[in-house]
């Protein structure tokens, strides 16, 4: 008879998307997810079967997570540009605790071009984001927020890329003042 489980499985899955989002996938050790989450490795192993299985369910979480607060925010009622602004400042205001990068970002780099069933989830997600980035700036189009001759869709790419981007250079050392002008540009470009 298997003896029942002893620990809370989504927190496990929290201490695990922190493993993995500060060193990376191939840099993440089972050790290192036995030490993040507190797991033997048989409890690790019994219930994600994989350290890859384990990456997926700390993926998904991250980006539910994190979507989840980005829609919030093109969801209110703030007008496009100022969603736009808060959505690049929120880049800018990183909690210096937390890894700096981004997950998603990070696993593109890393995982995507060798790993197709991570690369379909990042698409998937990519295009989710898209979609919002893309309502709002037409809305800001509209609006007489956004330069009127702007393609909606081509500006949701470019500020997608501009925040992949200042997450990337956060996570290289540049500093607060440096991540704020690529802010301000970005928004001038709008």
């Amino acid at each position: 008879m298997a003896r029942p489980k002893q620990f809370d499985e989504e927190r496990a899955v929290d201490a695990a998307m922190r493993a993995f989002w500060t060193a990376g996938y191939e840099a993440t050790s089972t050790q290192d997810l036995c030490d993040a989450t507190g797991l033997g490795r048989s409890s690790i192993y019994n219930t994600f079967t994989s350290k890859h299985e384990l990456f997926e369910r700390a993926l998904g979480r991250y980006m539910a997570t994190k979507n989840a607060a980005t829609f919030a925010m093109l969801d209110g009622d703030e007008s496009p540009r100022a969603k736009m602004r808060a959505l690049l400042q929120q880049v800018v205001d990183a909690p210096e605790d937390d890894p700096l990068g981004c997950l998603v970002v990070n696993s593109m780099i890393e995982l995507a071009p060798r790993d197709p069933d991570v690369a379909a989830v990042l698409r998937k997600d990519q295009e989710l984001r898209l979609a919002a980035l893309t309502e709002v700036l037409e809305s800001g189009r509209r609006a007489g927020e956004i330069a009127d001759g702007k393609d909606a869709r081509e500006l949701a790419h470019f500020v997608n890329a501009t925040i992949a981007g200042m997450r990337v250079a956060a996570r290289g050392g540049v500093g607060r003042d440096a991540l704020e002008a690529i802010a301000a540009t970005a928004l001038n470009a709008l």
